[in-house]
């Protein structure tokens, strides 16, 4: 079983983790564009001119998308309270004293 774990600090990820998220989403953007290149040239009507958009738009979009830097959630924190006490536990009963 998982647990959670409490984070301690609301800094942002690392930069290489950053980097690398930045780059992913970069690379997928142009891999549609690689793809609407073709598909451009092999459709006719609508298609080829929507085809044509997004093999022109996408190298816009693809940077402004990879430039935006990934800004830490604001509720990263959540409140940890005190330990609950112990429990009393039910001993034996008391004894009587005679005397």
């Amino acid at each position: 079983m998982r647990t959670s774990v409490q984070s301690v600090t609301t800094a942002r990820q690392g930069r290489s983790a950053d980097i690398v998220t930045r780059q992913k989403r970069y690379l997928w953007m142009m891999g549609i564009r690689v793809g609407c290149l073709p598909l451009a040239l092999v459709v006719d009507g609508w298609a080829r001119w929507l085809f044509i958009l997004g093999a022109v738009a996408l190298p816009y979009f693809a940077v402004v998308v990879a430039n935006v830097v990934t800004r830490p959630r604001e509720s990263m924190l959540t409140p940890v309270g005190p330990p609950p006490p112990p429990a009393l536990t039910t001993g034996s009963p008391p004894k009587e004293v005679s005397g």
